[in-house]
């Protein structure tokens, strides 16, 4: 039965997540959707995480969402929990992160949790309360240009402030270098009561130690990094066999337009087969241009099996659409319903290996295929990893495997190394 029970915004971050896990011992299960956690699936499981597509939602929404996942982990005997959000903590004024972090406290009757982005492995640390990316402040990477959630201020103090109905307080690193007794009293200090509490974090040690002092509290909040200081009770656990062989069927599909994910469409483009979204195309025809750009992924996989199609969105912050037409369905979501779409005509049609990038657009592929449940496989790069899926209902359930990820993470190669982890 398992003991802890994770909420994860969005879908590439429920597997960056459930990667740490399996790394740290934990026997994992990912839910898509808190109707998705099954007790009975999860018995065998020592965690269990719900991935939700609540990041950029609605405040009500996202909120009702999270305390809907949690009575699910409640039921399926979870009693330790862990908020999952963003290492480059993607929000806005609004939120989501203070809500959900305040219902959630409320939820389960405590009164104060730490709040950790911090994940070296992948350049983001804290330090005197601002967010680092790769050494940059947060406020001038290229997470200021995000189209959704545009960070302007790197002081996670400040960010949360707007957010939450809590105390927002700080802990410093020479208390988190101190050790775990010195942190521990900190966090359970009388002036820290009620709080969210922002503790700064530099390296994997750190992290370690952040989560050595916090094994007390009912909720810890923070990115995948948080994770490492946990020790699961099946180590070396074995990860899920891949469901494909090899030379099937692959695609990859592109719908982020970080820096990171606009290096990596750049040399997949030189190397791989690939067609970009034409955006006017898709609002005269949304159907029949997915028809069009699955017919070339079969052509493709005819003429060469070992190089999977990529189809992306942006090539750089030029290509994207600040303002819709009048009466036109914003450029974001036109390209996550057509890059939905079109992973279900690529599963219909054969694929059977798919790399999505992109936090929005990974949760509309996974909604648009019907996942129920994903099983962690290898390990592709800090924060990625695939996963083996079932998808669709009934006489239309395929197994595939499938690598969700975030618009930040991943070497630049990704696109075209990923399948040789397929083993």
């Amino acid at each position: 039965m398992p003991t802890l029970g994770a909420i994860a915004d969005d879908f590439t971050g429920a597997t960056d997540l459930a990667t740490m896990l399996v790394s740290r011992g934990f026997r994992t299960l990912v839910a898509i959707g808190a109707d998705a956690v099954d007790p009975a699936a999860a018995a065998d499981a020592d965690a269990v995480v719900v991935a939700l597509k609540s990041r950029t939602a609605p405040v009500d929404e996202a909120v009702a969402d999270s305390l809907a996942a949690l009575r699910a982990l409640r039921a399926a005997g979870c009693r330790r929990y862990y908020f999952k959000y963003c290492s480059t903590f993607d929000s806005t004024p609004r939120g989501n992160i203070g809500p959900v972090a305040d219902a959630l406290l409320d939820a389960v009757h405590a009164d104060r949790t730490v709040v950790v982005p911090a994940f070296p492995a992948t350049g983001r640390t804290v330090r005197d309360g601002l967010l680092y990316v790769h050494g940059e402040p947060l406020d001038r990477s290229p997470m200021r240009h995000h189209p959704l959630t545009p960070m302007t201020d790197a002081s996670l103090e400040r960010l949360l402030r707007p957010q939450t109905r809590r105390p927002v307080r700080r802990i410093p690193l020479d208390t988190v270098r101190a050790g775990t007794e010195p942190l521990r009293a900190a966090v359970d200090a009388p002036g820290a009561a009620g709080a969210l509490l922002v503790v700064d974090a530099v390296t994997d040690d750190d992290l370690r130690t952040v989560s050595a002092a916090t094994g007390h509290l009912g909720l810890v909040t923070g990115a995948a990094g948080l994770a490492l200081g946990l020790t699961g009770p099946h180590p070396g656990a074995a990860r899920a066999t891949p469901a494909s062989g090899p030379g099937a069927p692959a695609a990859v599909l592109s719908g982020s337009a970080s820096s990171t994910t606009r290096a990596q469409v750049a040399h997949g483009r030189a190397r791989l087969p690939h067609r970009k979204l034409d955006i006017a195309a898709l609002r005269r025809d949304l159907h029949g241009t997915v028809a069009d750009l699955a017919a070339f992924a079969r052509e493709q996989w005819r003429l060469d099996p070992a190089r999977p199609p990529l189809f992306h969105s942006v090539d750089d912050l030029d290509d994207l659409e600040r303002t819709a037409p009048p009466g036109e369905t914003p450029a974001p979501a036109l390209v996550e319903e057509a890059l939905a779409a079109l992973a279900v005509t690529l599963v219909d049609d054969g694929a059977r290996r798919l790399l999505v990038a992109g936090g929005e657009t990974s949760g509309a592929v996974v909604t648009a295929l019907a996942v129920r449940r994903l099983a962690i496989g290898a390990p592709l790069a800090p924060g990625v990893t695939w996963a083996r899926a079932e998808t669709g209902t009934g006489s239309h359930r395929r197994s595939i495997d499938l690598a969700l990820k975030s618009g930040n993470f991943g070497d630049t190669d990704i696109f075209t190394e990923a399948w040789s982890a397929l083993v």
